[in-house]
């Protein structure tokens, strides 16, 4: 497909189209980091990648390609990696930054279906640049009491390899685990696997009646040998299938660097076996830890198993994850969910999709519900920011935008969604705009910058003042850390 040539504009909207084609003179481009980025030593090989032309990324004229298709995706990982890196003073590999992961780490507030669907909200705001906007889709669905969900079958699966040797890596994957034993409910079953060169069945599927004989497995693990990722996930997974319950929610949550060694290096090989088992309903939760992970394996080995991925790198991460978020969000709200949006040729010059490049769908993928999408749990917000070029003097519908996704149960598939006219913008984004519409662009900005730096027309210290300044009317800790974060990577890059 061929697109023909945009007059870019100076500006914000200007930047922001660079920003997710990958960077301005000197500054390489996302499919250019992959190419030219090393590889670590231990890293396996990537899968063959499927043809792209299909799908829409980069800046689009919409009289080529109106409609722009992506599977959701609610992990976090790339924050939480960047977080870290950036305290230890160091620059995050462009590489493993993923601007949709920035966002969707932050707090929405979108109103909540009264079913098991998605709410669908879309607004926008103009941009200083002339006829240049920014289209905000979000998506949520209806959080549940962790007391009244379906019982679990918990597998965990724990690297004890001697890469979690790193001070306080292991003991903080072992903190993680006792946390959460102590905070499911009687009706949940957990397993433990770990693995090096091999792996070993710590504790068979086990009621939390017994809790501490679970307790006592966890506190029998320890650092030796080689990472055979492969025999530990399907070890995990056998142990997950022999103690499958119709009536539970089933999952494995893997605990690693990813930084597999031994066994199947090659990463088709690990994302097939993966796959084979999603498709028996049981998920994944893939958590990274360390100071060095394999951070493109992990995140694929979630969206292979109809999960997702995240990073934990401190008592006060592990904390939100496996006492609060994790208890309460261990049922699935949706399987294979994607969403789609129309824009109008006659009001709309061209648009961009900020981040979810690995996430593209082809246009005819959407209806397809053969085709993978992501899975969505309870109380999750989903959010996509487009930079979006108007026609002069543009009115009427801007887009449509809809999800599709399948219920997790019976796989039938549902659908929902929601317009926006140009009438409906805010006059400015830092005026006018929703407090949290400001906050996302300044995360999706700051992510785009570290990767490309080069985004939305504002350098580290004009970012710094916006997060600043939105700290202070957010009065959220959050936003705090995301102003902090801006003035750690200012530092880092002077």
């Amino acid at each position: 497909m061929k697109f023909r040539p945009l007059a870019i504009s100076v500006g914000l909207v200007a930047l922001l189209g660079l920003a997710a084609c990958g960077g301005g003179p000197g500054s390489p481009g996302r499919a250019a980091e992959h190419a030219q980025a090393p590889r670590p030593t231990n890293a396996p090989a990537r899968p063959d990648s499927k043809p792209q032309a299909e799908k829409t990324t980069g800046e689009q004229d919409t009289t080529q390609a109106q409609i722009s298709t992506f599977a959701l995706d609610v992990d976090t990982a790339s924050y939480t990696y960047a977080r870290r890196t950036l305290q230890e003073g160091r620059w995050p590999e462009p590489a493993r930054i993923r601007p949709e992961e920035f966002v969707n780490s932050f707090r929405q507030d979108y109103a909540q279906p009264r079913d098991d669907g998605f709410t669908v909200h879309v607004d926008g705001a103009r941009m200083p640049s002339r006829d240049g906007a920014v289209l905000r889709v979000g998506l949520q669905t209806r959080a549940s009491d962790a007391a009244a969900r379906r019982p679990a079958n918990l597998t965990f699966v724990i690297d004890v390899s001697g890469s979690m040797a790193e001070p306080g890596r292991l003991d903080l994957v072992k903190q993680a685990l006792h946390t959460l034993i102590d905070q499911l409910a009687p009706g949940d079953q957990v397993s433990i696997v770990s693995f090096s060169d091999e792996a070993d069945v710590l504790a068979t599927m086990t009621p939390l009646a017994a809790r501490a004989d679970l307790h006592a497995a966890v506190d029998r693990l320890a650092v030796q040998g080689g990472t055979n990722l492969e025999t530990g996930l399907v070890t995990g997974y056998r142990v997950a299938a022999d103690a499958f319950r119709t009536a539970a929610t089933n999952r494995v949550i893997l605990l690693s660097d990813g930084l597999a060694n031994q066994g199947s290096t090659e990463w088709q090989a690990i994302l097939d076996r993966v796959k084979e088992y999603a498709g028996r309903q049981i998920t994944l939760l893939s958590v990274g830890v360390g100071r060095d992970y394999g951070d493109e394996l992990m995140e694929q080995l979630a969206d292979n198993g109809d999960g997702a991925a995240v990073y934990v790198s401190t008592p006060e991460d592990a904390e939100k994850i496996f006492a609060t978020q994790l208890p309460a969000t261990i049922e699935l709200r949706a399987r294979d969910a994607k969403a789609q949006v129309v824009f109008n040729p006659s009001v709309v010059e061209s648009y961009q999709l900020i981040g979810y490049e690995n996430r593209a769908l082809a246009t005819e993928d959407f209806r397809d519900d053969s085709r993978d999408g992501g899975e969505v749990g309870p109380g999750h917000a989903v959010t996509a920011l487009y930079s979006v070029r108007l026609k002069p003097g543009a009115r009427g519908q801007l887009a449509q935008a809809t999800v599709r996704w399948q219920d997790p149960d019976t796989r039938s598939p549902a659908e929902a969604g929601k317009s926006v006219d140009v009438g409906e913008l805010a006059g400015s984004v830092w005026d006018k705009a929703p407090l949290r519409f400001q906050v996302d662009v300044v995360a999706a900005a700051f992510a785009v910058y570290m990767r490309d730096r080069e985004a939305f027309g504002l350098d580290l210290p004009a970012l710094g003042e916006q997060a600043k300044r939105l700290a202070q009317a957010a009065e959220d800790p959050m936003v705090n850390e995301l102003a902090t974060l801006i003035e750690q990577a200012h530092t880092v890059a002077s």
